[in-house]
C-alpha cells in the first residue's frame, strides 16, 4: 500500500526537513534577541551608576575634586544608593532572561541577579571589618573600589559563561584589570580611574550589545 505524498490542490508543499530547521534557528534567534534587548540598558544604567557614584567618592576626599567638595557620609550615600538601584534593577531584568521559553536559562539567571547583589554587600561589609580591625582611610578608599571592581568583573565572566557571551568576557576582563591597575594611582585618583575607564567601558558595551543585537549576532 502506497501512501501519497502530494499536497491537495491548494495546500502549501510541506517545507524540507533543512528549512524547517533554519525556520527554527531563525525564531530562535528572533526570542533571544527580544530576550536580551534590555541587557544594553542594564549596561547603560550600571556605566552611569560607576560614573556617578565614584566620581562622588572622589569628590569626598581632600584632593580629590577641584571645583567642588562633598561631605564624606554624602559622598559614601550617593554611592551606595545609587549601587543599590542598580543592582535591584539587574536582578529584576536579568532574572526574567529566559523566563517562559528555556527553564535552566531563567533559573541561572536569577541566580545570577542575586549573587550579585549579595556579593556587594559582602565585599562592603569585609571593608568594615577591616576598619574595625585598624585599617586606615587611605587603605579602606583603595579596597573598597577594587572589592567592587573585581567582583564585578567575576560576575560578568559568569554571566559570559550562562549566556555564551562573548562581549561579556571583554567587558569583564576589562572591569578586572580597571580594578587590579586603579590602587596603584593611589587615592582618591583611584576612584576617577574607576569611573571613566569602567563606567565608560559599560557604555561602550551597551552600545556594541546593542548593535549586535540589531544586527542579529
Amino acid at each position: 500500500m502506497t501512501v501519497n505524498q502530494t499536497p491537495a490542490d491548494g495546500d502549501e508543499p510541506l517545507p524540507s526537513p533543512d528549512a524547517a530547521l533554519a525556520l527554527i534557528r531563525d525564531q530562535q534567534r528572533s526570542v533571544e534577541r527580544n530576550q536580551l534587548g534590555g541587557i544594553p540598558w542594564v549596561l547603560v544604567m550600571w556605566g552611569i551608576a560607576w560614573g556617578v557614584g565614584f566620581l562622588a567618592l572622589w569628590s569626598g576626599y581632600d584632593g580629590g575634586n577641584p571645583w567642588f567638595q562633598l561631605p564624606r557620609a554624602v559622598a559614601g550615600a550617593i554611592f551606595g544608593a545609587i549601587f543599590l538601584a542598580a543592582s535591584i534593577v539587574s536582578v529584576i531584568v536579568i532574572s526574567r532572561l529566559g523566563r517562559g521559553v528555556r527553564v535552566a536559562s531563567g533559573f541561572g539567571g536569577t541566580v545570577f541577579g542575586i549573587s550579585s547583589s549579595a556579593s556587594f554587600v559582602a565585599v562592603y561589609l569585609i571593608g568594615v571589618a577591616l576598619a574595625r580591625a585598624g585599617a586606615d582611610g587611605a587603605l579602606i578608599s583603595l579596597y573598597l573600589p577594587a572589592g567592587f571592581g573585581m567582583t564585578t568583573g567575576l560576575l560578568f565572566l559568569m554571566g559570559a559563561a550562562l549566556w555564551r557571551s562573548v562581549s561579556q568576557v571583554v567587558l569583564g576582563a576589562i572591569i578586572m584589570v580597571t580594578a587590579v591597575v586603579a590602587p596603584f594611582f593611589g587615592a582618591p585618583t583611584n576612584n576617577v580611574v574607576m569611573a571613566v575607564l569602567g563606567g565608560g567601558s559599560f557604555l561602550i558595551a551597551a552600545v556594541a550589545m546593542q548593535l549586535g543585537l540589531k544586527r542579529g549576532r
